[in-house]
């Protein structure tokens, strides 16, 4: 009989060896004589124990990691096709604390099944939200989605549900459904392994979205340093096609949906939703004015959603499961859970969906295990590089987007970026604003000019003036009101907070010189 055994194709296991592990049971397995069926699987998330492979047993599937070719005989030897015991066990996967402790509900099939197999997707309860939807009035779905309180995952948190009824109330002859894959806020990566480990989701969102609001086709644009994402959605598009998921006629509804993958243009900015779609038409990726507001009049002109890939690929489960039972889940108004990504200076790194209301101490110490380093952690950044740096103090605050503004925060993407009591913040604060003049757009005075000689400014103060040292202070903190104030887009309007937040809360690393900037590299190049 043969044996199931499951070695991820994710790219972050990929750049530790999976492709080779997968060979070399492969090889020891026909040097054998061994039956070995291999399923190149998504990742589960447990990044510090990727290539992490996973064995089908009669007591389930039993987990080891992480795995290195030089392990496999020593693997053969232990019988781990049977569950064996070796140095590298880790038990039966799904009582692996880690994933044990989890609310998993968009990420429900990650790691389990096959991303490119059809059959194994339905086989997992796949489709099902499709089917629901394909009963419901455009209006009654969009209804699901408002009720559900599902709100954009991508980092404004806006409600899904106004900007579909926004868009289904908008009469046009043409609407479109875009996915914003352009996932580049640092330590992030929730969207990359859905796309990787998950593709059909993001479809069957897509499709749901499009019944919705009346859109016949979709663009996902996905971020140029994707190469393994796009090999998996297209696959995955190519074969809901074949199987009538996609196409003029959606499981024989009379209803159309067409999907395409466009690669990205490379720049941060491409981000922001207009930028997009100013990238998208083939122009140069600049912000538009608002009004008039993308579901109203977005790409080419004709009203369009823009949803991140989180968003879309939640739709499923809440057209299967029902709006209450999405909406259960969570605290205030930020309701069902949220895949938040562990990086930085932690011990175990990976992704944990928990339900809105868990707290950053929880998710660092009992998920991340406390630093890697062994220091204590002084810092987070929570949202990417726009996002404030939350002191230690602050660790007990709930990840909820109302708790998160009180502190002058944001929840964003729901990448966390630990720091342990080594970082200098100054430093960061300086590379948070040169982050902003290299990545802005040029469209705006406050991004464009402000984040330049915010630089300067910051580069004058650490440089050890103190008799200038106050004035300059002034000067920044209202340079970075006048940005958030007057930026068009968030790029401009948010760079500001992680330097504000640096100046509150880490005052004294401003007060010192800083050995590091005290000769700062040339402006445009990044600080590390």
């Amino acid at each position: 009989m043969s044996i199931t055994v499951y070695v991820p194709r994710d790219a972050s296991a990929l750049s530790l060896g999976a492709d080779a592990v997968a060979k070399a049971i492969g090889a020891e397995a026909a040097s054998r004589n061994l039956d070995v069926r291999i399923v190149r699987n998504g990742s589960r998330g447990l990044y510090w124990l990727e290539p992490m492979v996973e064995v089908e047993t009669s007591a389930g599937r039993v987990a080891y990691g992480p795995v290195q070719p030089t392990d496999v005989m020593g693997l053969f030897d232990a019988h781990f096709l049977h569950g064996g015991e070796d140095v590298l066990k880790l038990g039966l996967t799904e009582d692996i604390s880690w994933l044990k402790s989890q609310q998993r509900l968009t990420f429900a099939r990650m790691g389990i099944i096959d991303p490119r197999s059809l059959d194994d997707y339905l086989a997992h309860d796949g489709y099902r939200g499709l089917a629901a939807a394909l009963k419901m009035e455009p209006a009654a779905i969009v209804q699901a989605v408002t009720d559900s309180g599902l709100r954009g995952r991508g980092g404004a948190a806006f409600p899904a549900g106004i900007k579909w009824k926004t868009c289904l109330d908008a009469a046009a002859d043409q609407k479109y459904i875009v996915c914003n894959a352009d996932e580049g806020d640092s330590g992030t990566f929730s969207d990359r392994m859905i796309m990787e480990g998950d593709p059909f989701v993001l479809i069957e969102g897509m499709s749901i979205a499009g019944l919705a609001v009346g859109a016949t086709h979709g663009y996902i644009y996905l971020r140029i340093e994707y190469p393994h994402a796009q090999r998996a959605l297209e696959a995955a598009i190519e074969a809901a096609k074949a199987r009538g998921y996609l196409g003029d006629n959606i499981c024989g509804s009379g209803k159309a949906f067409h999907l395409e993958v466009r690669m990205a243009a490379g720049a941060y900015i491409c981000g922001e939703e207009t930028s997009l779609l100013e990238s998208l038409e083939g122009k140069r990726g600049q912000v538009r004015f608002k009004p008039p507001l993308p579901a109203i009049q977005g790409l080419f002109g004709k009203p369009t959603v823009i949803n991140n890939v989180i968003t879309l690929a939640t739709v499923p489960i809440i057209l299967d499961r029902g709006a209450a039972f999405y909406r259960d889940y969570g605290m205030g108004r930020s309701r069902g859970t949220l895949p938040l990504q562990l990086a930085g200076n932690v011990k175990r790194t990976g992704l944990v969906e928990r339900a809105f209301g868990v707290t950053l101490r929880e998710l660092i110490e009992e998920y991340g295990g406390g630093t890697a380093s062994g220091r204590p952690v002084r810092a987070v950044q929570v949202g990417g590089p726009l996002g404030a740096y939350i002191p230690a103090s602050q660790l007990d605050t709930p990840i909820d987007y109302e708790a998160f503004a009180a502190i002058g925060g944001m929840v964003g993407h729901g990448g966390v970026v630990v720091f342990d009591d080594t970082v200098d913040m100054a430093a960061q604060a300086r590379f948070a604003m040169e982050f902003c003049a290299i990545e802005s757009c040029g469209k705006c005075t406050p991004c464009r000019i402000g984040s330049t000689r915010g630089v300067e400014v910051i580069d004058r103060i650490i440089a050890g003036d103190m008799a200038e040292r106050a004035r300059n202070e002034v000067l920044l903190r209202d340079l970075c009101q006048t940005m958030v104030a007057g930026s068009l887009c968030a790029l401009g309007g948010m760079a500001p907070f992680p330097v504000l937040s640096a100046l509150d809360h880490f005052h004294e690393d401003f007060d010192r010189s800083a050995p590091s900037l005290l000769n700062p590299l040339p402006f445009g190049e990044r600080v590390g």
